[in-house]
């Protein structure tokens, strides 16, 4: 489904938000007792909300299929999104007036680094002590140290980054760049890439940053990049940014090898690159392969998406949500009926090696990272992801 369609829906289901609050101010219910209310911001407009609308689609299709079922202890799931538009302040913004109007007993699948970093940073998660479940980053800064109210399902930018250094170097790949957003994501994508390289006895040959907010600049990025002469080039970058950074780089006569950290959007990518220009570039990715159903969860998750999403994108990040999704779920079962946010965080610090169908998450007393799992896949023919 076009990302303006989706945002489309979206102001219809503000406008049925807008006509509850309505009834409430005449004194009748906002919601059904029988529900339990769930909380999440994501960009659906500005430069990643493509990647937004999958990872609100993926949920949706788990928990339209458990609601289905008569929903958790005898409880149907309702999640209230607000579109943030990828703006840190405009997240601390809809959060609080979801906090405010909808009371949810926990929050669910955020997006961004710096945008969770303003949550943390104004005491908003701690104040309302409530959970955030499997935000969309991998920053080290909000997992060192453990932050009590956030809860990761993904590997961090640092294992990422390690990963694909240490399989570059397995192949003989000795000269490395890396090209970053300027900002709390890329650097600790940088990070994690200087850190795996210096194991290795290793430096970056080059370098080169962008402005979070100027995604298409790239091009003092790429100069730097290329006349370094690298064989390979880390990307920590988002989608408009990583399209331009490609095209720029191999106009300059680069033909290193190019990797991505998994938040970039491959469709998206191919889309506003081309398929000659992507082909052959490498992605680090967090999740199980989303496209066949080669493990239970992915059987799981093609089935859910055909009958409750059909006409959104089947990828690594609507899979991700749909994992994040059986995650809140199973913690909200075992927090039991009319549970609060209190017990609802304590559930999902007690989940201990839950299989999701083939891939496993934990959590624990002073552990918020739920999994380390990283596997490195290639854009192959017509754009598509190869293992």
């Amino acid at each position: 489904m076009p990302a303006s369609l989706l945002r489309r829906r979206t102001l219809n289901s503000i406008g049925a938000l807008a006509a509850a609050l309505a009834m409430l101010a005449s004194g009748a219910p906002a919601r059904a007792a029988s529900e339990i209310v769930l909380g999440q911001a994501v960009p659906l407009s500005g430069v990643i909300a493509a990647t937004g609308a999958e990872y609100v689609a993926g949920a949706q299709a788990y928990f339209a299929q458990v609601n289905a079922k008569g929903g958790v202890n005898g409880h149907r799931i309702r999640v209230v999104v607000k579109d943030d538009g990828y703006k840190p302040d405009e997240t601390l913004r809809v959060t609080r007036e979801l906090l405010q109007n909808e009371k949810p007993v926990a929050l669910f699948g955020f997006i961004g680094t710096g945008n969770v970093m303003n949550l943390v940073k104004n005491k908003v998660l701690s104040d309302a002590r409530i959970a955030l479940l499997a935000p969309f980053t991998g920053a080290i800064d909000l997992r060192e140290p453990p932050n009590p109210n956030i809860f990761h399902i993904r590997a961090s930018y640092t294992d990422e980054a390690a990963k694909m250094v240490e399989h570059l170097h397995s192949i003989g790949v000795r000269r490395f760049a890396v090209m970053y957003q300027n900002d709390g994501f890329g650097k600790s994508g940088l990070a994690g890439a200087e850190s795996a390289l210096d194991k290795l006895g290793l430096k970056a040959v080059a370098t080169g940053s962008y402005d979070r907010t100027k995604p298409e600049e790239v091009d003092e990025a790429a100069g730097a990049i290329a006349a370094g002469n690298p064989e390979a080039v880390i990307m920590v970058s988002v989608n408009k940014a990583s399209a331009a950074f490609v095209k720029k780089l191999r106009a300059a006569g680069s033909r290193a090898q190019l990797f991505s950290i998994s938040v970039v959007n491959v469709k998206e990518l191919v889309k506003n690159t081309g398929q000659e220009l992507t082909r052959g570039v490498g992605v680090a990715q967090v999740m199980p392969y989303p496209f066949v159903p080669t493990t239970p969860v992915a059987r799981e998750f093609l089935a859910a998406m055909k009958q409750y999403q059909p006409d959104q994108v089947v990828s690594y990040t609507s899979m991700e949500s749909f994992i994040a999704a059986k995650v809140m779920v199973e913690a909200l079962r075992r927090a039991g009926p009319d549970a609060g946010r209190e017990r609802i965080a304590a559930a999902l610090e007690g989940i201990r090696d839950f299989d999701v169908g083939g891939f496993t998450i934990g959590f624990g007393p002073g552990q918020r990272v739920g999994s380390k799992y990283v596997e490195v896949t290639v854009i192959g023919a017509e754009g598509r992801l190869l293992r």
